[in-house]
């Protein structure tokens, strides 16, 4: 099978997953006779406080240019330069094509602040990965406060899950599976790669760049400042939460560890490799809301849309104009250095 044949099917069926779940979504909504449900989205919409909307998105944009900051922090012990505006539209460049390509916006990014500032991809890919490993702990405590605060709520919602259908031995099974077919994946590769000297080198180049990137955590000059970075890009993603569910009648009313709960519902949901969670968002977070909440099924699910939808509008506006402005920037470059 050809590379571009596996791409094609890969995003054939993530397509096909991404509309199954949105349509599984919408099939929870019901409305009038004389009303369809995307005009019952539209309605809530209309009838949403902007003004909350508004600070969500100024709280979107100082978390992403704090994640700049952070980024750029990782990058200064590799010995490379990164101007914050530069980290910053590489990052909004990056969350732009993730919305298309999943986890594709990792290494676009990487690829945008090489055009802009000659940071090595390899390099700038490794401190990604240790954005990844922070992150990943920032969500394990999370996730540990949420069910410190609503445990018994959240393990009965766990338990609605169709989890249960597959048996013990059966979930022993595929994991077992999954587990012996990564270890022969991965002898394939190191056989592959083996074999071939050009391939050989051009792994160990890019493992050098990217083991520089891994350890740049450990000569960071002020670790304190990136931790407090870290806990703050988390607390403002919290704060965006609070300011979309405060924008909406039907969830105004929810208090803190609701706005906890539904964060870390949200975070998980985000984290499936889907373009920007959308269909896993659609269907997990309005569950949280009515099983958790009591919050009817028609108001959870018109309110994880336009959450969600003004979302990935604030990521496409600032991803594209992110882009424009890559774009001038390495045309005048260009124009600078001709003779």
């Amino acid at each position: 099978m050809s590379p571009r044949l596996k791409v094609f099917i890969q995003y054939t069926l993530i397509i096909l997953l991404t509309t199954f779940l949105i349509w599984f979504s919408l099939r929870g909504l019901h409305v009038g006779e004389d009303e369809n449900k995307w005009e019952y989205i539209l309605k809530t919409w209309r009838l949403a406080d902007k003004v909350w909307l508004l600070a969500m998105a100024g709280l979107a944009v100082l978390s992403h240019l704090i994640r700049a900051l952070r980024w750029k922090m990782l990058i200064a012990p590799t010995g490379h330069h990164a101007k914050l505006s530069h980290s910053f539209l590489s990052l909004m460049v990056g969350y732009l094509v993730n919305l298309a390509i999943p986890r594709g916006g990792e290494v676009s990014r990487c690829y945008n602040l090489y055009k802009l500032d000659k940071v090595p991809v390899d390099v700038s890919f490794g401190t990604v990965v240790v954005e990844r490993f922070v992150d990943m702990i920032c969500l394990g405590m999370l996730l540990v406060l949420a069910f410190a605060l609503e445990y018994g709520k959240l393990i009965g919602f766990i338990e609605t899950l169709p989890f249960d259908s597959i048996s013990a031995n059966g979930k022993l099974e595929i994991l077992a599976a999954l587990f012996i077919g990564g270890i022969l994946f991965l002898l394939l590769v190191i056989v592959i790669v083996r074999r071939s000297k050009k391939l050989k080198a051009f792994v160990t180049k890019t493992w050098e760049g990217i083991k520089t990137g891994l350890t740049s955590i450990l000569k960071l000059n002020h670790k304190g400042r990136f931790a407090f970075y870290s806990f703050l890009i988390w607390f403002l993603y919290f704060l965006m939460s609070y300011t979309v569910i405060r924008a909406f009648d039907a969830t105004a009313p929810l208090g803190f560890n609701a706005v906890i709960s539904l964060f870390a519902i949200g975070s998980i949901a985000m984290a499936v490799p889907l373009p920007g969670g959308t269909g896993s968002y659609h269907v997990l977070v309005p569950q949280g809301l009515v099983f958790l909440y009591n919050i009817p099924l028609n108001d959870a699910v018109a309110f994880t849309f336009i959450f969600h939808g003004w979302q990935t509008l604030i990521m496409i506006l600032g991803g594209g104009l992110s882009l424009l402005v890559t774009s001038f920037l390495i045309k005048k470059k260009k124009e600078t250095i001709k003779p």
